[in-house]
Formats: structure tokens, C-alpha cells, sequence
């Protein structure tokens, strides 16, 4: 009982922390750019990754993506390297995917880890920030909705696979996860995105189905990842921030791997309109 209300009430602080921000964009800024430090520190100790380095990176590209666009207002060819920088973030994502299915373990020698520790984390928090500036205006409405949608998946897959759960969906990685939790977390994310839709009048409800297809896809496999670098390290959660949850990685896994594929079909979006 005392472990429940600690992870409710931790869970309940983690939210309202994240919907008190949203409606202004520099507290989402700061906020973001703090989540992305702690997120980083935790994977930097899942790899086994001690070099300062990475912190480095995360500031040049959170300073010169997120602060330089959205905060100067100034482009000077932004646009062309968020481009660049979509290409290669999802790049390794598509090569992470594919050691999750191929590989017994993620190759974690050095050079990949930079690679990880920039491309795969510190982008997405780029993304993740750049999300909420859809059509270069505050629409914080659309991040929001993506972690509502994050949070509809999450919990639909664990309630539908404890209650109806029965074939395995990487029993290796994550033994809990099924595939009929999977399909829950999916459907349910489906009409939640209908509600969304109609509440925050941001986009039409279609283009909220294919991104709640997108959330529910996508971020399944983000934590499956996640889970195994756990695995590879021989720990249950990225940390202790969090009491009852684990670390703010194991909160964010999702929308982390989502993140760059969410502001892809954005940007789409924006493209043809």
C-alpha cells in the first residue's frame, strides 16, 4: 500500500510538473533542457560511458536548435540542419531497432556511444522541445497531446496485458510486455486521440490517429530498447528520481524514441499544407 501511494504521488508530481510548463514556452525550454541532463546522466551510466563529453554535445545542440530558433527567433539555415539532424537521429534509431531483432546485445564500443549518447537521446530532446513550436508558434496543445497519448499507450498496455495478456512480446527484454498489451495500448491511444482532437482544435482528428499510431509504435519500441540497455547493464530502472518509477529515463524512454518521428510527420504536415 505504501509503495502504491509513493508511486501515485510521485507520478502525480511528475505530471503536474510537466502541464504547469507547458503554456510558456521558456519554462518549457528550461524544462526540458534539466530533463534532458538528468536523462543523459542516467544513460551515460547504462553504458558505462564516464567522458564529459556528451554533456557538451547536449548543451551546444540544445542551445543552438532550441534557444537559437525559438527563444532568438533567428534561423540563419536552422531549418536545413534540423532537417540533417532528423535524417541521422532516425538513422540510428532504424539501426537501433534492428539490433533489438537481430542482436543479443546493443555493440556499445566507443564511438557508438557518442553516437547513442547524441543522436539518440540529446536530439530527441531537441525534437521533443521543437514539437511544441509546430508551425513556429507556441502550440504546446501538440506536445501535450503527444504525452497524453504516451501515457494512454503505457497504461492501456499494461492493464489490457496483466488482465488479457498471453503471447509474449520480447519475453527476452521485457518479460512482462505482450502482444495483446501492445494491441490494447494501441487501440485505446486510437480513440483517445479522437478526444484530443476535439479538445485542443490543433489538428484534425486524422492526422491525431496516425500520430497516436506513430506514439504507440514507435514508443513500444523505445522502452523495449531502453529495457534492454537495462538488461546489458544489470538493472531494473535508469535510476532513483523517481521513487516508485525509477529514473527519468524510464519515464521518457517513449517519448524520447518517438520524438523525431512525431516532428517528422509534423513537418510533413506543414510541408504540404
Amino acid at each position: 500500500m505504501k509503495e502504491t501511494l509513493t508511486r501515485g504521488l510521485s507520478g502525480i508530481l511528475y505530471i503536474a510538473l510537466l502541464i504547469s510548463c507547458f503554456q510558456n514556452e521558456h519554462a518549457l525550454i528550461i524544462l526540458f533542457f534539466v530533463f534532458g541532463l538528468i536523462s543523459l546522466a542516467e544513460f551515460k551510466k547504462l553504458i558505462q560511458l564516464k567522458s564529459f563529453i556528451p554533456y557538451i554535445i547536449f548543451v551546444i545542440l540544445y542551445f543552438v536548435f532550441v534557444y537559437w530558433k525559438l527563444v532568438l527567433n533567428t534561423n540563419f539555415g536552422l531549418d536545413e540542419a534540423i532537417q540533417i539532424l532528423t535524417v541521422i537521429t532516425i538513422f540510428v534509431e532504424l539501426f537501433l531497432i534492428k539490433d533489438l531483432f537481430s542482436e543479443k546485445k546493443i555493440p556499445l564500443f566507443a564511438t557508438k556511444r557518442f553516437i547513442l549518447t547524441t543522436f539518440y537521446l540529446s536530439s530527441a530532446f531537441v525534437f521533443i522541445t521543437l514539437i511544441g513550436n509546430y508551425q513556429d508558434s507556441n502550440n504546446a496543445y501538440i506536445l501535450l497531446g503527444a504525452f497524453i497519448l504516451v501515457w494512454v499507450n503505457d497504461s492501456f498496455a499494461y492493464i489490457v496485458g496483466k488482465n488479457f495478456g498471453k503471447q509474449k512480446l520480447f519475453e527476452k527484454i521485457s518479460p512482462k510486455k505482450t502482444v495483446e498489451g501492445f494491441l490494447g495500448g494501441l487501440l485505446f491511444s486510437c480513440i483517445a486521440s479522437y478526444f484530443i482532437a476535439n479538445f485542443t482544435e490543433t489538428l484534425n482528428f486524422t492526422n491525431w490517429l496516425i500520430l497516436s499510431i506513430i506514439v504507440s509504435v514507435f514508443g513500444t519500441l523505445g522502452d523495449l530498447i531502453e529495457s534492454k540497455f537495462k538488461r546489458q547493464a544489470g538493472v531494473k530502472d535508469s535510476g532513483v528520481i523517481m521513487p516508485g518509477h525509477g529514473g527519468l529515463l524510464d519515464r521518457l524512454d517513449s517519448i524520447i524514441f518517438a520524438a523525431p518521428f512525431i516532428y517528422s510527420f509534423l513537418s510533413l504536415l506543414n510541408y504540404v499544407s
